[in-house]
Formats: C-alpha cells, sequence, structure tokens
C-alpha cells in the first residue's frame, strides 16, 4: 500500500527548503488553496517575514474556456512589491506543470521578480510543459486518472488522499 504521510511529506519540504534559501530573503507565493496553507506553514516554521502571497491562477489557466468561471474563484493578493524579489512559489501537486506556469504568467502581472523558485509537496510526474524543481516533499508515481488531494484535518494537520477519476 502506498504511504501517503503528509506531514512527512512536509517536513522533507521545510528541510530542502530551508537549506535552499540559507542566507537569501525570499517571498512566500501560495497557489490556492493548499499552496497557500503550506505557503503559510512554511513561513511560520522558517522565519520569513513577509507576509504569504495568494495566488488564484483561474484566469490564467490554458483550460479556463473549457470550464468556463468556476465558483472557486477567489482574488489573488501580493501584499509586497514584486519587482526584483526573490519569489518562492508553493503548491501542492505538481502534475503537468500547467498550473505552475499559469502562476508565473500572474506573477509578472505584478511586476518583474529577479527570481522564482518553486516548491511543492508532491511531485506525480505527468509533465506536458518543462517545469521541474529540486524543492519536493515526495515524488510520488501515481496513473493519470488518479488525483493527489491535500486537505486539512480538525488541527491543522496535511492530509493527502488518493482519488480515482469516475466517468460521468
Amino acid at each position: 500500500m502506498l504511504e501517503l504521510d503528509a506531514e512527512a511529506f512536509y517536513g522533507e519540504l521545510a528541510r530542502r527548503v530551508r537549506e535552499h534559501i540559507s542566507g537569501s530573503s525570499p517571498v512566500l507565493v501560495g497557489v490556492h488553496t493548499g499552496g497557500v496553507w503550506l505557503a503559510e506553514r512554511l513561513r511560520a516554521d522558517l522565519g520569513i517575514v513577509p507576509e504569504v502571497g495568494i495566488l488564484d491562477v483561474s484566469f490564467y489557466r490554458d483550460d479556463h474556456h473549457q470550464g468556463g468561471l468556476s465558483r472557486g474563484v477567489r482574488p489573488s493578493r501580493i501584499p509586497f512589491d514584486i519587482n526584483g524579489a526573490h519569489v518562492l512559489l508553493v503548491d501542492d501537486v505538481l502534475n503537468t506543470g500547467r498550473t505552475v506556469r499559469a502562476a508565473m504568467n500572474e506573477l509578472f502581472d505584478y511586476g518583474r521578480p529577479a527570481r522564482i523558485e518553486l516548491a511543492v509537496l508532491v511531485d506525480r510526474g505527468g509533465r506536458e510543459l518543462p517545469i521541474s524543481t529540486a524543492l519536493v516533499g515526495r515524488t510520488l508515481e501515481v496513473p493519470a486518472d488518479v488525483s493527489v488531494v491535500l486537505s486539512r484535518d480538525d488541527d491543522q494537520r496535511l492530509q493527502l488522499r488518493l482519488e480515482r477519476a469516475v466517468d460521468e
């Protein structure tokens, strides 16, 4: 059975990020929703000062026209100047790379960062775009018809589950 210990995956991600940013002053930007949870926790655990930026990339996705307007669209908020910043973009699951591409497109609407780096809890493969990162909590091989879903329990502890897509 596949062990999905989200808290252990987070511990590894935090360790890698801590080592990677040593001596630098990044700003954290989380992608709704799981990426925001992770960015807020990294901020607290690593002592990063600026408030976490929040992106909802719904309007920036290249497949936006296929699904129409989603009820879950939230406003993005970047509470700091992005120009010249070292941005650590945080998301929960890296799959095709399309969400990351959309997030970078939106970030450039706010300004021109000096550098954008990506941190993810789970890299599940399946890339359709040339997007990668070394800042990963865990790499998993997951079939294409299975989603990796991050949630939190009542105590705000991270939970991961696999969900098979259902045919309609």
